[in-house]
């Protein structure tokens, strides 16, 4: 089971310092995950300038230019945020008794662990 999920909130914890032009502490929601790679792409966080070239559309308009977009990050550098005391936490998964039309099934669920120092 993943510990990070499309539309979470987490914050960034490596690189370089807000201070000095850097995402260090920013937080922002998981837009995408791409699995095979590792990475995740964070709202607000990591932006690349990126330049499309020239072309034109069906209807005659044109296109192309720079573009700023997120960029992925390694989602080891990120962590989930406690939705109670806004600080990035850890995840753990408990095993919990659900009863749906009843049936009872057993399901694994997501929640924040104690988040005290920052990690």
């Amino acid at each position: 089971m993943a510990n990070i999920k499309k539309g979470d909130l987490v914050q960034v914890l490596n690189g370089k310092k807000q201070a000095n032009g850097g995402d260090r502490g920013k937080q922002g929601k998981v837009l995408e995950i791409l699995t095979e790679q590792n990475r995740v792409i964070v709202e607000g966080v990591n932006f690349v300038t990126k330049h499309n070239r020239v072309g034109q559309s069906q209807r005659g308009t044109k296109t192309g230019g720079i573009e700023t977009m997120e960029a992925p990050i390694h989602i080891s550098n990120v962590a989930l945020v406690d939705p109670s005391t806004k600080k990035p936490t850890r995840v753990g998964h408990r095993v919990e008794e659900q009863t749906k039309d009843g049936v009872k099934r057993t399901v694994r669920v997501r929640y924040a662990k104690k988040s005290g120092k920052d990690l």
